[in-house]
């Protein structure tokens, strides 16, 4: 099973930076970033964009891959993404997947001043998102008419350096956004059910995997073919609490089927609040553990 770290854009580089050099270092095998305008409780504080930082991630590091948790339509054109993504698949050589979603209705929408849309209205906007980059980042010219999104000879050179384009990572929940992830994604992540119940969200969780496979099914698609990533950080209970919790999380999932599990980096208050020496400490002790490799050497 592969593990994943999400560092939130919140630090100047200089803090940031470590982090980043210190996910590959500790053995992690995906580090990611939100993209977004501005997030939740923390839309008051410092906040940087998701590509720069990916961008620099990329310069600092050279095995882990790297990507978006999640970006979506919400501010964002398919055009001008597509390039953006182009870009950062170039300098990573290769590492960068697109983690992408429907958007919500927070800040990023309000933000922008922008009407508010309806469930339905956003999934369909989803659709046409990937699929409009799915076009750009495998053909060299792209017209697209849509009711959201539009392209008009829309030029895709160089192309990825993963071929036939960069890994998409598809969060879905619902039946439709999980009918755009069978399609389009090479894997599926989830967040699980909104509830403060532990053993009702691990539920929710198992019961999305087998509606995941339902969909995989009605389109022929087979299960191998499609990762499946959790969202450990979703429940109500922070993952990287302890070693144990986190131990425990990561079997409960590899038991529901999950091929990767993504966890966030602790911060001092707040949102994630934790402590780094647990961190490194499941780097040491369970990474391992799943892996069959030796613990890290290396330390931040």
């Amino acid at each position: 099973m592969r593990i994943g770290i999400v560092i939130l854009p919140e630090h100047r580089w200089w803090v940031a930076e470590p982090k980043w050099r210190g996910a590959e270092e500790l053995g992690f095998h995906h580090a990611w970033t939100y993209d977004h305008l501005g997030w939740r409780s923390l839309v008051d504080g410092p906040w940087f964009s998701a590509v720069p930082t990916l961008t620099a991630a990329a310069t600092v590091t050279s095995r882990i891959r790297l990507g978006t948790f999640v970006a979506s339509p919400n501010f964002r054109h398919p055009v001008p993404f597509a390039r953006e993504l182009l870009t950062v698949d170039d300098i990573s050589d290769g590492r960068l997947t697109l983690g992408v979603g429907a958007g919500g209705a927070g800040y990023d929408t309000t933000v922008l001043g922008a009407e508010p849309v309806t469930p339905g209205e956003r999934t369909a906007r989803f659709g046409e998102f990937v699929e409009l980059l799915d076009q750009l980042l495998t053909r060299e010219r792209t017209t697209f008419r849509g009711e959201h999104f539009a392209a008009e000879e829309a030029r895709g050179a160089p192309g990825c350096v993963q071929r036939p384009r960069l890994p998409f990572l598809i969060a879905a929940n619902g039946p439709r956004a999980m009918g755009i992830a069978a399609r389009y994604g090479t894997g599926w992540v989830t967040t699980g059910p909104s509830t403060e119940d532990v053993e009702a969200w691990w539920r929710g969780v198992a019961d999305a995997a087998d509606r995941f496979d339902d969909t995989l099914a009605s389109i022929g698609r087979e299960r191998a073919t499609a990762d499946r990533y959790l969202n450990l950080d979703s429940a109500p209970v922070y993952s990287l609490t302890s070693v144990e919790c986190f131990r425990d999380a990561v079997g409960r999932a590899r038991g529901l089927g999950f091929t990767d599990a993504v966890a966030h980096w602790p911060r001092a208050d707040g949102v994630f609040a934790g402590r780094e020496s647990v961190l490194e400490q499941v780097a040491a002790d369970v990474l391992p553990e799943l892996t069959g490799a030796s613990p890290p050497t290396a330390t931040r």
